[in-house]
């Protein structure tokens, strides 16, 4: 099985992109970039973004050479620089802490951190810290905000804030002090001039003072400059990756990307933002619901935030057909029947010939061989792979998805694992084959399976009649959509039109409920259901096989007969009804489901030579009834049927 986490593996050939996007935040150069990585869900940004942290650990260092300020084409940046990278998750956040809140915070630990050991950088990120907490505090509620910008415990909320938070020197106050009672200062003493405690350093830092009340917009800018002061002395660039923002609902991915703001374009900053557009665009919107905000605007938010915007590179037929052939030989690999050597040279050589796909390398059957080295049981799942990478690339269910990729074959090998322990024997290509047509064709797959039989031995014959003629380019049956996706499919080895369908439909239960059918029938039962498929006309010998069974058995041979004759039945013909009329007569209970199947004609379809057998069947009225008034009915049905009605009545 494969996990569905990021990774630095490149599969993809993702690496070419990650290789440039860490070489420009090393060529950055100290100056602060935003990039952008777009694309759609499972596309892989997460991968590409984990790449990119990899490359730019691994990268030789790329600072350029000090110089001094005014030179021409000179970059005033400090040398020997470190790259600190941050990821940062939103969608671990939502519902339990402000995400804006919880960014601050990781980056003021960060800085924390690296500032150990030096008592001077130590006090100035510790002072960073104070004005980090000042901001969470202001979100918290408006008697915090009064609290902070005053510098008196406003309300219940702004005192309990106030303590809870550590700001007093003190490290309490009298328990019945009320909110207007002078606080002790660190020295045990009260005084109005006060009003308060010495908050734990913020006085000293011009935050919290009565006669010089706190403005906002400065304390964001003071907060920006300490951190860029700070990140100077420290000689890091800080590198902020944001992921899974399009996993967070409308609001958390806002107040994510209002946070981001306040760390945008510092110096020794830079951020590589995962997210959809798409996502994005909608979740301004939502934000903004009521201001008629355009789509325009909406893309212009973001593009404010992104200096380059990159879109993970699309998957073609030669992308897909790669992937598909690692993940198999990976699963080889661990299996212990594929070499681990050979697997890693594997991981060299396919991206390698990807990156040369522009003069014409194609990841071709031969290649592929070679690479298994003759192993015929590898060679059949490199020729699935082959086989697999068209349609999954041209299927709107697919469109050559990553994650959609790595799912279909965890359904595949789960369904295997399952077989053997019900001694049900099946190779992956044909479980493959099939639960491709559940996920690109559903309505095709659910008609087959009505198909499958145990008196057929679990064939469908009109699937290999299809399969046949595919290969020739012919016409297929009635009930094939003659479309690529069908054309190839049908193709696709192996064929399935001369196996036993049973036991892929019983390990595909997963996907839908399946009946074979005709298991609780009787001989007898089988017997007339055979016959009504042939006959024309009600005869004796057809009557006397009907009266021979009960009611269930009948029943049975009447739905049975009418499914299997499903892809051949065109509503026109007086004698198609026979197998309906004739059970009927002599089990009048069945005609409550007789006219249930009735009902299931497509109404545009029906013509006028199926209506005179049905005028006079009691169980057929409601339906002629409804045919009547349904515009999809054609004229001159309409008018036989009030004929019929009129001459029954």
């Amino acid at each position: 099985m494969w996990h569905d986490n990021e990774t630095t593996t490149d599969y993809l050939n993702f690496g070419v992109v990650a290789d440039a996007c860490a070489s420009l935040l090393k060529q950055s150069a100290g100056e602060p970039i935003s990039i952008g990585v777009s694309g759609g869900w499972g596309a892989g940004k997460s991968s590409l973004v984990k790449m990119i942290a990899s490359r730019l650990a691994d990268l030789p260092d790329a600072s350029p050479t000090h110089t001094s300020a005014g030179q021409a084409g000179a970059v005033d940046t400090p040398p020997n620089t470190r790259y600190v990278v941050i990821t940062f998750n939103p969608w671990l956040y939502q519902d339990f802490e402000s995400a804006r809140s919880a960014l601050l915070q990781i980056v003021g630990d960060e800085v924390l951190k690296l500032a150990k050991g030096d008592q001077t950088l130590w006090s100035k990120a510790v002072d960073l810290m104070r004005r980090i907490n000042l901001l969470k505090l202001v979100q918290v509620s408006s008697e915090a905000a009064l609290t902070i910008k005053t510098g008196l415990p406003i309300g219940s909320v702004g005192k309990a804030v106030v303590k809870a938070m550590g700001f007093f020197k003190s490290a309490t106050a009298n328990a019945g002090d009320d909110e207007t009672a002078g606080a002790k200062d660190a020295n045990g003493e009260s005084g109005d001039d006060e009003g308060t405690a010495d908050y734990f350093g913020l006085k000293s830092l011009g935050i919290l003072n009565p006669a010089n009340p706190m403005s906002l917009p400065n304390e964001i800018q003071a907060f920006r400059d300490s951190l860029e002061q700070l990140l100077g002395e420290l000689g890091v660039t800080l590198v902020v990756f944001v992921d899974d923002l399009d996993r967070c609902l409308p609001e958390t991915a806002i107040s994510t990307l209002e946070s981001i703001r306040l760390l945008l374009f510092l110096k020794r900053t830079a951020f590589v933002i995962a997210a959809d557009n798409d996502f994005i665009r909608g979740a301004v919107k939502k934000h903004f619901e009521g201001t008629d905000i355009n789509d325009d605007i909406a893309t212009n938010y973001f593009d404010k935030l992104i200096q380059v915007p990159l879109h993970v590179p699309r998957l073609g037929v030669n992308e897909a057909k790669a992937y598909l052939v690692l993940l198999l030989l990976e699963r080889e690999a661990r299996a212990g029947t594929f070499a681990h050597a050979k697997f890693e040279d594997a991981k060299q050589l396919i991206p390698k010939r990807l990156s040369q796909s522009w003069q014409g390398e194609t990841i071709t059957t031969e290649f592929l061989f070679e690479l298994v080295d003759g192993d015929l049981k590898l060679q059949e799942l490199m020729q699935l792979a082959e086989g697999l990478a068209p349609l999954m690339f041209n299927s709107t269910a697919i469109s050559a998805n990553p994650r959609l990729m790595k799912r279909f074959l965890n359904t595949v090998f789960l369904r295997q694992s399952l077989a053997a322990p019900q001694g049900i024997t099946l190779d992956v290509p044909a479980l493959a084959k099939w639960h491709l047509l559940e996920r690109c064709n559903e309505d095709l797959a659910k008609t087959l399976s009505s198909l499958v039989t145990s008196d057929k031995d679990g064939e469908v014959a009109i699937l290999l009649e299809a399969e046949s003629l595919a290969a020739i380019d012919g016409e297929l049956p009635e009930n094939f959509p003659d479309d690529f996706f069908v054309r190839e499919w049908l193709q696709l080895a192996p064929a399935l039109g001369d196996r036993d369908l049973r036991p892929l439909l019983h390990l595909s239960r997963d996907s839908a409920t399946r009946d074979f059918g005709d298991d609780s029938m009787t001989p007898a039962s089988r017997q007339l259901r055979d016959m009504l498929k042939k006959a024309s006309g009600g005869n004796d010998p057809l009557t006397k096989a009907i009266r021979a069974l009960d009611s269930n058995q009948a029943e049975l041979a009447m739905v049975k007969a009418w499914q299997g004759t499903a892809t051949s039945r065109t509503w026109k013909g007086k004698t198609e009804t026979v197998m309906l009329i004739e059970p009927c007569k002599v089990h009048p209970s069945l005609g409550k489901r007789a006219a249930v199947l009735l009902a299931q004609a497509p109404a545009m379809l029906v013509g006028p030579g199926i209506i005179p057998p049905l005028a006079n069947q009691p169980w057929a009225t409601e339906v002629l009834k409804s045919w009547k008034d349904n515009s999809d009915i054609a004229n001159n049905t309409k008018k036989a049927i009030e004929l019929a009605l009129r001459k029954a009545s």
